[in-house]
């Protein structure tokens, strides 16, 4: 037998171990953007993370025809108006499948340009009348003004210099030719890539981040598209759950009172959706109300170490009215938007302070007033200590079931949420590993169970006060005590 001979050393796992942040409200937005105007024109179904404007505009583009490009709404209203990142962008558009030919036909000159308008493919060039060899470089330049409109420049030194009027094609990428099947999406049998809404799933294998808000401008007031989006929100990858951000129906939805019925008949009830009502207006740019919460959502939590803890309500959006689709002003009451938060809808309110979101409660209420349920910072809240939960404790699945495998894990929760208490981001919280709750039959099996006790705040949603005519106060009219 050897002789160790000397001082040696050995190191154990901590006892406490520092929690992973989950990710309170990572917005995830699928719709569509103008991915020929960049390099790689065909970033089609490919989640990328975005932190700041340039890069947006880098990888998909920029067009001010939010109504055909959707994602650059959002691009807009994070990056310029909220500028807060990150966000994971998906584009569902194919230039190559929804281009089309524009034919042949008179545009005039001013100025030494030619606006072609959105949407056009500047590397499919143009084409002139036969005769008309103009060439690019030559006789014109071609390029991208700040709106994403395709400019022809008229060059002096070229063939075109001194004409009025030229007849021009060109080849026009059309993003309204989507459908709601390419923004749901799904798993191509064939090549096993996965689409659309799917790609939810690939977030967390992709960039090791949870989606926290997911959105679909200009899509997300369709009924399946809706349900789609709160049933991603609910299981991702199996483990995590966020919130969908859905938009009533504007057109059909003209005025407030049309709102409740068509929530109900059209089934937007789930316990997974923030919906809103109506859009949102900020000089000549008209935005879907999800897209501006999203970003409110994220600057609250911004300012709350990223902890979801403090209701959107009642903090200021970037607008300067409502519109429903038709351009018609809408400017509600205190009484009628209090009418819609009743019914779990969000709206905006001129009230004092200016312009600002208005509701607290999820698209589940009225029909279920579980607490946890029913708030929207405390449902979040929940999704956000799970998510950590999951986070925190993966690296300690498949060890050995020991007394100082559970310990670690009470005691290390309990001091996380003990810190969350400290800071009033809870107003409690522990965690017990309770025998009655975890039978022999399951230790065998290895599976154990925790319960975890929370209480996040809940938005003061109304402060009364109670005034009354106190006569004892007439005394002071007869010299009674005056404090002199």
């Amino acid at each position: 037998m050897a002789i160790n001979h000397g001082i040696y050393t050995r190191e154990v796992s901590t006892g406490i171990l520092s929690p992973v942040e989950a990710d309170a409200g990572l917005p995830v937005v699928v719709g569509t953007a103008p991915v020929f105007m960049t390099e790689d024109a065909q970033n089609v179904n490919k989640p990328k993370l975005i932190y700041n404007y340039a890069e947006a505009v880098e990888n998909f583009g920029y067009s001010s025809d939010w109504e055909n490009f959707t994602l650059c709404e959002f691009i807009y209203s994070q990056f310029a108006l909220y500028n807060i990142g990150p966000c994971v962008l998906i584009n569902v558009l194919d230039p190559s499948s929804k281009t089309t030919t524009v034919a042949l036909k008179d545009y005039s000159i001013s100025n030494k340009k030619i606006n072609l308008g959105s949407g056009v493919v500047i590397s499919k060039g143009l084409t002139f009348e036969s005769g008309k060899n103009y060439k690019s470089g030559t006789d014109y330049v071609l390029n991208y003004n700040s709106d994403g409109e395709a400019i022809v420049n008229i060059l002096n030194s070229g063939a075109m210099a001194s004409l009025n009027t030229v007849k021009i094609g060109f080849s026009r990428c059309i993003g309204s030719s989507i459908t709601k099947n390419e923004i749901i999406g799904g798993v191509d049998s064939g090549t096993g890539q996965y689409k659309g809404l799917e790609l939810v799933n690939k977030i967390f294998p992709l960039f090791r981040l949870v989606p926290g808000l997911l959105l679909a401008p200009g899509w997300s007031k369709n009924s399946e598209v809706a349900a789609i989006m709160a049933a991603k929100m609910n299981n991702i990858n199996g483990l995590f759950s966020g919130l969908a951000i859905c938009d009533i129906d504007s057109d059909a939805c003209s005025k407030y009172s049309d709102c409740v019925s068509w929530k109900n008949n059209n089934n937007f009830v789930d316990a997974r959706q923030i919906i809103c009502w109506p859009k949102l207006k900020l000089d000549d740019k008209i935005f879907n109300f999800s897209t501006q919460l999203a970003g409110l959502i994220n600057t609250t939590d911004y300012s709350n170490d990223n902890v979801p803890y403090e209701s959107p309500s009642n903090k200021n959006l970037n607008i300067d009215g409502c519109v429903n689709d038709d351009g018609d002003e809408i400017n509600l009451g205190i009484e009628t938007a209090n009418y819609l938060n009743s019914n779990g809808i969000m709206t905006a309110l001129n009230w004092v302070g200016g312009w600002r979101a208005w509701g607290n409660r999820m698209a589940v209420y009225p029909d279920n007033s579980d607490v946890k349920d029913m708030f929207i910072p405390v449902r979040r809240m929940f999704d956000f200590i799970r998510n950590n939960f999951i986070l925190t404790f993966w690296q300690k699945l498949d060890a050995p079931v020991t007394p100082r495998l559970i310990r670690t894990i009470v005691n290390s929760y309990n001091v996380y949420l003990n810190g969350l208490a400290a800071r009033e981001f809870l107003l409690g919280g522990r965690i017990e590993f309770q025998e009655g709750e975890n039978p022999t039959t399951d230790l065998l099996n290895g599976i154990l169970k925790f319960h975890i006790y929370i209480t996040p705040p809940v938005p003061a949603e109304e402060i009364s006060g109670t005034f009354e005519f106190d006569t004892s106060y007439l005394s002071t009219l007869f010299g009674g005590d005056t404090n002199e």
